[in-house]
């Protein structure tokens, strides 16, 4: 079904023309041996796992979905599946951005990235399963005990377990301070745990001989709320001292849920009674240390939208250029043929433009945004990595929530290319659209990012991480702004930056006499400052084509022709959403709940 291509040359692209990477690398120890070599054979790699294992699977196992044994209360996973978990780590790719410690390789999480874009855009329900496992993997590096990295890391690592978050309980979706599932302690210094949970991301499967399981839940005497919320490792199988599996744990799946979309991974009911844990930090300190593992979760579902937004435009593009229908209203294009390719239909152009522009403006970000994650973990500066660590804080909902929102419009746009065939199954876009719909909601619905960032990101410290950002466009700006040839992206780049600020101290100032300014605010906000974020790499992007788009690589007078329509197209919305954003709360709020 259809075709994928890793945008290798893109990703190179960013990697080693506009964010230097091996330069910046050279400056943490643990990575001054990652050259050029390295990152373009790992992305040759990876893109030959994905396209010839993974995309194969892709239609397949969306059609199949998951298979649920009531009596065992097992999960199987689709035809292949499972075949392509072993080749995936007998190929060492669970390990690539892992700690050679535990038996990682220790590359960057800025290589592991784009590995992960691939994944997606081959087949995001399987990439799913080793994704949360890497979530499972940070947050017990972080948080865990000696004991426990010793026991639980090295398999994670291998792949040869893999890992899941337990958050949700059905009376309660993101406010995670009304859960209630419950934990006694034993003289061993285990816990028992009862309670359940749903929407659990690959809860149970037959892929890896054990699941790691990290659950939140409430210890005697907790202090209501989020407070009072604690964190714990449940395996599925109880591990002996040499790590091998031992005995069934009591956490099993009670059914899987009937989705939309994503139907190759198995979204589980888990039911824990008297299930066997260990305490991750301390009591009531749950939600710290679960939050970073659900940090890595957002920023995996911004890439899980960015590799759907990229596999359905390549698809459209294709179809547009052999599908013909209807002749140019500028005259044939192709008189040998009765109708022309569709691709020169102004509209279709825009459709397949808006796929695009949002694919290489969304690598451009998360790119930069890994690399700051390698900073904040790995340089040897502690300044650099506190100012590394603010703006990966910064970005991280503007990365779920900009990104899956494109998303949504990008794969939209893909189907309607195909017309009737578009939510016909069997072309496979109409999959895209269903999985790249549930992104926006999973892992934090992208109201909740936004409140996240404008209330807790930005206005809970002044504003103070959004200025640090700010510094570096409003330097961008001075930089080129006396180019003329850069002045259709730089000039449009420095007004959003000057509105931006006006805009958050203007909501700033609202939200001191009504809190709800924030929440009516906040969805368009975010918007507006995605779109900055956006227009900052865009015109970084235009700047090294523009000086290199006489070299007789097309590459690049590519990308200039997707800068300008992005510029000319898609950035003119923030003008509506700066006015929606200001409008304020009253026209929401005034009519009475009982007159809707």
């Amino acid at each position: 079904m259809g075709q994928y291509v890793a945008p290798i040359r893109d990703m190179q692209f960013l990697l080693h023309e506009v964010f230097n990477v091996t330069e910046e690398l050279k400056a943490m120890p643990k990575f001054e041996d990652v050259d050029a070599d390295i990152i373009n054979q790992v992305l040759e790699e990876g893109a030959r796992f994905t396209q010839e294992v993974l995309f194969p699977l892709n239609h397949s196992g969306d059609r199949e979905g998951c298979h649920y044994d009531k009596e065992t209360k097992s999960v199987t996973t689709p035809k292949g599946f499972k075949d392509a978990y072993k080749k995936y780590v007998e190929g060492g790719w669970a390990a690539l951005a892992c700690d050679p410690e535990y038996g990682g390789q220790g590359l960057p999480i800025v290589l592991n990235n784009s590995f992960y874009e691939m994944l997606n855009s081959s087949n995001q329900a399987w990439s799913m399963y080793p994704g949360l496992s890497h979530g499972a993997y940070e947050c017990l590096k972080e948080h865990g005990t000696d004991e426990q990295k010793k026991l639980y890391l090295p398999k994670l690592v291998s792949g040869e377990w893999t890992g899941t978050m337990c958050l949700t309980e059905a009376h309660c979706g993101t406010d995670l301070g009304m859960l209630r599932s419950k934990a006694l302690p034993q003289a061993d210094g285990s816990w028992l745990i009862t309670g359940s949970k749903i929407f659990i991301s690959a809860g149970e499967h037959d892929m890896s001989e054990n699941i790691v399981h990290l659950v939140l839940a409430r210890v005697p005497d907790a202090p209501e709320g989020s407070k009072g919320i604690s964190l714990f490792i449940v395996p599925k199988f109880l591990p002996n001292a040499d790590g091998s599996v031992g005995a069934r744990n009591p956490i099993t799946c009670g059914a899987i849920e009937e989705k939309m979309g994503i139907h190759g991974n198995s979204t589980c009911q888990m039911n824990l009674d008297g299930s066997r844990g260990w305490i991750i930090g301390e009591p009531n300190k749950g939600l710290q240390a679960m939050f970073v593992f659900m940090n890595a979760a957002r920023l995996g579902v911004g890439m899980q939208s960015l590799g759907l937004t990229e596999v359905a435009y390549q698809n459209a593009l294709v179809y547009a250029k052999d599908r013909i229908q209807m002749r140019s209203l500028s005259g044939p294009k192709a008189p040998d043929k009765p109708a022309d390719p569709i691709i020169v239909h102004p509209d279709v152009r825009r459709m397949l433009l808006t796929a695009k522009a949002y694919a290489e403006g969304g690598r451009a970000f998360s790119s930069y945004v890994a690399l700051q994650i390698d900073r904040e973990l790995n340089h040897p500066d502690a300044d650099v990595r506190k100012e590394a660590a603010d703006e990966v804080a910064l970005l991280t909902p503007i990365i779920k929530a900009f990104i899956t929102d494109n998303g949504w419009i990008a794969t939209s746009e893909a189907m309607q290319v195909y017309g009737g065939h578009g939510y016909i199954a069997e072309w496979g876009m109409e999959q895209y659209v269903r999985d790249a719909r549930i992104n926006m909601i999973y892992e934090g619905t992208n109201t909740v990012q936004s409140l996240d960032l404008l209330g807790r990101k930005i206005l809970m410290d002044n504003g103070a991480k959004l200025r640090k950002f700010g510094e570096k466009i409003k330097a961008f700006v001075e930089e080129n702004g006396t180019d003329e040839a850069l002045s259709e992206f730089v000039t449009p780049l420095g007004d959003l930056g000057d509105k931006v600020t006006k805009l958050t101290m203007e909501i700033g100032m609202k939200a001191f006499q009504n809190p709800d300014e924030v929440g009516a605010a906040a969805v368009p906000y975010l918007r507006v400052v995605g779109h900055m974020v956006y227009s900052y790499f865009f015109a970084q992007m235009a700047k090294i084509a523009l000086a290199k788009e006489d070299s007789g690589d097309n590459f690049y007078k590519a990308k200039l022709a997707t800068a300008r329509f992005y510029f000319a197209r898609l950035y003119p919305e923030t003008a509506m959403l700066i006015r929606q954003a200001r409008s304020g709360s009253a026209n929401l709020l005034a009519l009475d709940a009982d007159l809707f």
